[in-house]
């Protein structure tokens, strides 16, 4: 799912149709889950019935198709690299586990309890800042890959990054939600989400890692990577389709309040908006200041601004319900995500002459 200037294990021809138009696929979804949700309200009540321990299994079944092949993606062989240029990698736990949770988290704060106090019942604020919470605390897994391509990164190195998040979100994710959730006065149901991490990255990294190395073996030779791009080309459409059917569903449960506050995703996607850029300025930044190559720089920077909002999404459904805020705002994160990452690669590609290594 990365690519670089030259052959690389695991590199894409490019980016897709899906990804490039992903907001209009999504906007698309949304107009089809509150139509549905106001002329089938039954059936949303029936999906919604279909749980078990607090996971709606139908969400479940959707979430890991999406996530699955994001994570046979992921090489931990390439941890051995760890040490290798450890700037960029420094730079990228700094700002996705010491930085970016906290400044979502008091962004959401700021708007829903302060700036936008008089437009958002209080109750309805604590669910919203509770999603953007779990926006936040979940670093970019899967598209990151495709922003790495489109500035010329370094793929290699994208690999490590991306999996040394992958090792520290089984063990930080869910101390950081609670920190933070706790904080804002959201009640934390611990069992639930310890239960989401499990179901949602600890289970699909293990099915990812196993499916890698039944296709790899443990062999190193010219043809393992290539049958592993071959293997995710072929459940890729699964991913996307689990993504889209699980914005239809929410929004279909969102239907009527979104249509009683035409507004609302407005309001969600300001704070988004602002943290997107605002991370990225701040990692691209030091980065600069840090001297750090622009194959390294640029995929750092966007690794910290973009989202994994697959996990987002699903641990928002398990914690607070399909027709709850919080599950509205992360997928307010899909819709804005993309938009805003395009221009932020396109500012990478205009800039990377100011940094070593750009030839």
């Amino acid at each position: 799912m990365h690519s670089a200037p030259a052959p690389t294990k695991g590199a894409p021809a490019g980016i897709g149709v899906f990804e490039k138009w992903l907001s209009i696929w999504v906007a698309l979804c949304i107009l089809a889950g509150l139509v549905l949700g106001n002329l089938l309200p039954s059936l949303f009540e029936t999906i919604a019935a279909i749980e078990y321990a607090s996971v709606n299994l139908i969400v479940a079944i959707l979430i890991w198709a999406m996530v699955y092949p994001m994570m046979v993606g992921v090489d931990f062989a390439s941890l051995k690299h760890i040490g290798d240029r450890p700037k960029g990698l420094i730079l990228t736990v700094a700002v996705n586990w010491l930085i970016k949770p906290f400044t979502m988290a008091a962004l959401g704060v700021l708007f829903f309890e302060y700036l936008f106090a008089d437009l958002i019942a209080p109750e309805d604020a604590q669910s919203y800042i509770a999603g953007l919470i779990l926006l936040g605390a979940a670093p970019c897994t899967a598209m990151v890959f495709v922003w790495s391509q489109l500035t010329k990164g370094d793929a290699t190195y994208t690999l490590v990054q991306v999996s040394v998040n992958d090792v520290i979100m089984i063990f930080a994710f869910a101390p950081i939600v609670a920190f933070l959730l706790g904080i804002t006065d959201i009640v934390v149901p611990w069992q639930t989400l310890i239960l989401s991490v499990g179901l949602y990255v600890v289970i699909p990294l293990l099915a990812g890692a196993m499916t890698r190395h039944l296709l790899t073996g443990s062999t190193q030779s010219a043809d393992a990577a290539p049958r592993v791009d071959r293997f995710t080309a072929k459940v890729k459409p699964y991913s996307i389709i689990g993504l889209l059917a699980t914005v239809v569903l929410l929004f279909g449960f969102q239907g009527p309040v979104i249509i009683e506050q035409p507004l609302l995703i407005g309001l969600i996607a300001v704070p988004l908006i602002i943290q997107s850029y605002g991370i990225f300025a701040l990692a691209y930044g030091a980065a600069w200041a840090w001297r750090v190559p622009y194959k390294v720089a640029a995929p750092c920077a966007l690794i910290g601004t973009s989202n994994f909002f697959e996990l987002a999404v699903a641990v928002a459904i398990s914690l607070f319900g399909l027709n709850s805020g919080a599950a509205l705002a992360t997928v307010v994160g899909v819709l804005v995500e993309v938009p805003v990452m395009l221009s932020l690669v396109a500012f990478a590609n205009r800039t990377g002459h100011l940094f070593p290594g750009s030839d």
